[in-house]
Formats: C-alpha cells, sequence, structure tokens
C-alpha cells in the first residue's frame, strides 16, 4: 500500500512536471512573437518609416495632371498654348488674351464689343470696336497714314485749351502729342488686308512716361474691325511689349 502510494505520488509528480513544462512552452512560445518583432523594427530607421507612410497616400492620391491648380491641373479642361495666353472667340473674330486680365464694363468709344485691362492697373488694356462700313477693303480706306488719321480719336483728344510754351518736344499750345513708331501692313491666307500700328502718346504731364498705342484693323462681310491695345511705356519694357505684340499678331478676323 505506502509503495503504491509512493508509486502514485511519483508518478503525479511527473505528471505535474510533465504538464508544467508543456504549459511553459505554451506560454513561451508566443510570448518569444512580439520579441522577435521588436527586434526586428528596431533594425528600420524611424525616418525611413514615416517617410513610407507619409509616402503612401501623396503617392496615391496626387497625380502629375493635378499637382498645382490652374492649367496644370487641368481644371479648366486642355489649355490651347502656354505661352501665358488664353484664346477668346468673338463676333467674327478671335483673339489670344492674357491670362492674368480681367474683362472690362468700360466703354469709352461706341460700337466697342470687348475690352480687357490689366489687373489692378486699368492703364494697360485692350479693345476690340466693330462697326459696319461700306468699305470692301482696308485699300478703299486710302494710304495706312490717310486710315490712321480717320481713327485718330483712338488715341483720344487733347481737352486743354490755352496758351503753352513750346517745350519739352510739345508745340505751342499743345500738351499732348503722338509719335508714329512703326507701321506695317500685311494680307492673312485669305488675302485680307491688316494694317498694324505701333503709336507711342505722351503728355505733358510725364504720365507713365507714355503709352504705347497699338492698333491692327481690318474690313470684313461690312464691317471694320478695330484692335486698340495700350501700356504705359514704363510697362513696356516689363513684359509690356511682349504682351500686347502677342495679341495683335493674334488678332484674325473670318
Amino acid at each position: 500500500s505506502q509503495l503504491c502510494q509512493e508509486q502514485t505520488s511519483m508518478a503525479s509528480l511527473q505528471c505535474k512536471s510533465a504538464l508544467g513544462l508543456k504549459a511553459s512552452t505554451v506560454r513561451t512560445t508566443p510570448a518569444r512573437l512580439p520579441v522577435v518583432c521588436r527586434a526586428q523594427a528596431s533594425n528600420v530607421d524611424r525616418r525611413a518609416v514615416l517617410g513610407l507612410i507619409a509616402g503612401v497616400p501623396l503617392l496615391a492620391g496626387v497625380a502629375p495632371a493635378s499637382a498645382s491648380y490652374g492649367d496644370s491641373a487641368n481644371v479648366f479642361g486642355r489649355a490651347t498654348n502656354t505661352t501665358g495666353f488664353i484664346p477668346y472667340v468673338g463676333d467674327g473674330f478671335s483673339i489670344l488674351l492674357p491670362a492674368k486680365w480681367n474683362p472690362s464694363r468700360e466703354r469709352e468709344f461706341p460700337n466697342m464689343v470687348l475690352r480687357y485691362e490689366e489687373n489692378n492697373d486699368y492703364t494697360n488694356h485692350m479693345l476690340v470696336i466693330i462697326e459696319p462700313t461700306d468699305k470692301a477693303n482696308m485699300e478703299a480706306f486710302g494710304t495706312p497714314d490717310q486710315f490712321l488719321e480717320k481713327v485718330s480719336y483712338l488715341l483720344g483728344q487733347q481737352s486743354f485749351s490755352g496758351e503753352t510754351e513750346s517745350e519739352g518736344g510739345f508745340a505751342p499750345g499743345r500738351v499732348a502729342a503722338a509719335s508714329l513708331l512703326d507701321q506695317t501692313t500685311e494680307k492673312d491666307k485669305s488675302g485680307k488686308t491688316f494694317y498694324l500700328y505701333d503709336i507711342l502718346t505722351r503728355t505733358a504731364d510725364g504720365d507713365e512716361g507714355g503709352k504705347h498705342q497699338l492698333i491692327k484693323a481690318t474690313v470684313s462681310g461690312g464691317n471694320l474691325y478695330l484692335l486698340k491695345e495700350q501700356a504705359g511705356d514704363k510697362r513696356w519694357f516689363k513684359g509690356g511689349a511682349k504682351t500686347l505684340m502677342g495679341m495683335q499678331k493674334s488678332f484674325t478676323v473670318a
């Protein structure tokens, strides 16, 4: 009986030991897994991890076409050119307008159908006039010099009346002057003649150092089409020349 008890006790101890070892094995096996994971993570540069995490939504959410707002983001549709101009199609004419210019409601001449001005600087502007005519073409108006006399009102009229000394390049009694810098004639593919002018106007007060006036004119379908642009002389030498000449060159009439 005693022998049986001792054998039973030893068997019990062996069983408990076996069970304890097994339980210990079960407990330690999963406990080692996070230790291994932490050891692996410690070998990775933390800044690199943050960079990867930050980069995932950036790469997934931003495509080259939407990297910035405007033309490159394709918000307003596919741009037809990348020169800083936007196309405008009017009644019988088309022109490229500076992208940063705004439409204006000012109408200083009769028959104006379009006027745009530079943002925050109304001195720099453009306008289009369409007026009926019985002339079949520009040649019917005479020479470019003769036509310029007919549309000289576009350059403004002297409002001062009185006596002044002849100084500063102005004639006696005059406080404004205009100088014709360039004058050309060209034809489009359909054979229409265009008269083009570059004129510098000055006033005695020296405003803007003078103003460049670009004019382009043609006849089509019983109408005289006039494009007139203006930029201050100071602005002219700071990108204004490129802007105005770009508009003048792009102006076409059907």
